[in-house]
């Protein structure tokens, strides 16, 4: 009799168990938007990145560390960027980004900016084609 209550038991246990996984699946699979409304993941439309590289011309950058691996380091860390190589002796960025989320013009704008838009200008290099 006892082992039967045990085994009766243990179902009720696997049965909740069941049940709370179930569950928080469920609730895994919505996130909230903005204003605190659930949606929908799979209502989304995933967008693809769409790669690019650019190559910028930078003056005013004077010193290897203070300017160049600082300008990078900016660059890193911004949305969108997924590689920046800032060269300082041919004063050259490379910048492999996805154009969803910003721009060539955007990044040059960007280390423009950068220390108050009074020390770097930077330019699109093009290349003949």
């Amino acid at each position: 009799m006892i082992k039967q209550s045990q085994k009766a038991i243990m179902n009720k246990k696997a049965i909740f168990l069941l049940l709370a996984i179930s569950a928080l699946l469920i609730i895994s699979c919505s996130v909230n938007d903005e204003k605190g409304k659930t949606k929908d993941i799979k209502s989304d439309v995933l967008q693809i990145a769409k790669m690019e590289t650019v190559s910028l011309a930078i003056s005013g950058m004077t010193c290897q560390i203070g300017c160049a691996k600082a300008i990078q380091s900016k660059l890193s860390k911004k949305e969108g960027v997924a590689a920046a190589v800032v060269v300082f002796t041919d004063s050259i960025a490379t910048i492999t980004f996805d154009s969803n989320k910003t721009s060539a013009e955007n990044l040059s704008s960007f280390i423009t900016g950068i220390a108050g838009g009074n020390l770097y200008t930077a330019s699109e290099i093009r290349l003949n084609e």
